[in-house]
């Protein structure tokens, strides 16, 4: 008897749930509507193991090696990633549904270990495709570089999502939908990526003999490496026997120098997500035929006019193992004052998500815009750019003008109000000062 998990996980699934390691009676569904959204549900389990890393580095090292700046950095591209699915039905589920009732070939029972399993290494074969062309086309390496950009490497950058993969990703799961129910593919999709959650960290080392089939801590930090020996290597999603049976495996080596190869040493949300684009299409309209055009959209990201489809390893920068990572320095009081306002607006964005089902389309519109707004405002203050104020005030005045419209009542509405309304005389007098 199949026994569906409840829409509130138990603390042993919670945990379990971040290692794919819940058993197929517990997470089988016979309708798609019945699948829990588990990465929301993950939240708090993502929050209490970067706790107990910052603990752990702490102890070990003496001090903390976790930047603010960088992981409300990635935190933030977490955050933006999920707003589309407030909107509706993502990409990856729509068209998976449409080939599913229209060229469905053979239907395998949705509450059979055997579809389970099926499942799971469908997706992680296809994920591992996805992020191989990831890597290898430069239009989908717009995409996915803003997972490569944090130049730390912590739980907090499993959770720099890029806003624009699922656009490519959908076209890689589609043979599935050919006979593995949308319900079971639902489910592992979303267990792909929560396992990549725990293998963003330095504080595991070698695990042994599940090196040799697993994805691990290890093995990731090569992914993420900017050395010569890490590039476009172990591109595994859950098994890494992937990269070994195609020829991506490289095991660690030397200390790893994570980011990208040409650091963009900024915190701003949007051009931590876009700025591939850009270079993409500057270039696109700058180099002369029409090949080279199409070239430099579809081959690699180091791709060049008379050079390989993928570029030259040699024209990379080199890395010396001494790079000191963007890091400007504010104001003790204004990372707190960010760091306050952060959690502040990750609690709307949790409340946005709870109340979904019943909130009203101009009500999310809002809720996304002002999430946004928030996002982009911290990553100019922890940047100390001189036009942060003025956005930071415009923010300001935008929530209390927000919240006269909302029907929250009672002393934490008057609290909201009155530490709003200081933030905004705070900041309008900054500006007025300075300008």
């Amino acid at each position: 008897m199949v026994r569906p998990l409840q829409s509130n996980l138990s603390l042993s699934q919670g945990v379990r749930l971040l290692f794919y390691a819940l058993s197929p009676s517990e997470s089988s569904c016979s309708e798609l509507e019945e699948v829990p959204d588990y990465v929301q549900q993950a939240i708090p389990y993502f929050v209490g193991l970067m706790i107990i890393e910052l603990v752990i580095t702490w102890l070990q090292k003496g001090q903390i090696v976790f930047r603010m700046n960088d992981a409300l950095t990635s935190i933030s591209a977490g955050i933006l990633s999920r707003l589309p699915q407030l909107l509706g039905r993502g990409i990856e589920l729509t068209s998976y549904i449409y080939i599913w009732e229209n060229f469905k070939v053979y239907v395998l029972p949705w509450d059979s270990s055997w579809t389970w399993w099926i499942a799971f290494l469908g997706v992680d074969f296809a994920y591992y495709w996805l992020h191989r062309m990831s890597h290898e086309v430069n239009i989908m390496w717009a995409a996915h570089q803003a997972h490569h950009s944090s130049e730390d490497y912590n739980l907090s950058t499993a959770l720099r999502q890029s806003i624009l993969q699922k656009y490519f990703s959908w076209i890689f799961n589609l043979p599935m939908a050919l006979f593995i129910p949308p319900s079971v593919y639902a489910v592992h999709l979303q267990f792909n990526l929560l396992y990549q959650f725990w293998i963003h960290t330095e504080i595991i080392g070698n695990l042994g003999p599940l090196e040799l089939i697993l994805n691990t801590p290890s093995h990731h930090r090569v992914h993420h490496g900017r050395n010569p020996y890490c590039i476009d290597k172990n591109y595994a999603g859950t098994l890494i026997i992937w990269d070994r049976i195609f020829g991506t495996f490289e095991p660690e080596k030397e200390k790893v120098i994570y980011g990208l190869t040409h650091p963009i040493n900024t915190f701003g949300p949007f051009w931590v997500q876009f700025h591939h684009l850009v270079y993409i299409w500057k270039t696109f309209c700058g180099i002369p035929g029409i090949n080279n055009k199409i070239s430099i959209i579809i081959n690699g990201p180091g791709w060049e006019p008379g050079k390989p489809r993928l570029g030259c390893i040699e024209d990379h920068p080199l890395v010396s193992g001494k790079e000191i990572p963007y890091d400007p320095k504010i104001p003790a009081w204004l990372q707190i004052y960010a760091v306050l306002h952060f959690s502040f607006i990750l609690g709307i964005y949790l409340q946005i998500f709870s109340n979904n089902s019943v909130a009203s389309e101009i009500t999310i519109l809002f809720g996304i815009g002002y999430v946004i707004l928030t996002l982009t405002s911290i990553g100019l203050m922890m940047e100390n750019r001189s036009d942060a104020g003025i956005l930071e005030f415009i923010r300001c005045c935008a929530f209390l003008c927000l919240h006269e419209l909302s029907s929250m009542t009672g002393p934490f509405r008057l609290v909201t109000e009155v530490v709003f309304f200081g933030c905004a005389v705070f900041w309008g007098l900054r500006c007025v000062i300075k300008f």
